[in-house]
């Protein structure tokens, strides 16, 4: 079941929604890309650490911003057409 329990600035959005892509294209990048080639290897780990960091970070200050509602069995996510948060259990 998904709750809408709050919503974001446009500006908020964007930032998220950079990162939600971010992360996916490093995810799809990390099924082509093997250890065999360290460089490439440690970098794709490095930036997906960072990413995967940046995204957390934000939904952590957008949560202490807006005091939305959470659950422990359920998670947030955006719907990047209305900038909506919801709760999904």
């Amino acid at each position: 079941m998904k709750t809408i329990i709050g919503q974001v600035t446009e500006e908020e959005k964007i930032e998220i929604q950079k990162l939600f892509e971010r992360r996916n294209g490093l995810n799809e990048l990390a099924t082509i890309i093997t250890a065999d080639n360290e460089d490439l290897y440690e970098k794709l780990v490095t930036d997906m650490g960072k990413t995967s960091l940046q995204f957390d970070s934000w939904w952590k200050r957008m949560a202490e911003k807006y005091q939305w509602k959470s659950s422990k069995t359920g998670h947030w996510e955006i719907d990047f057409t209305t900038n909506e948060i919801l709760l999904c259990n």
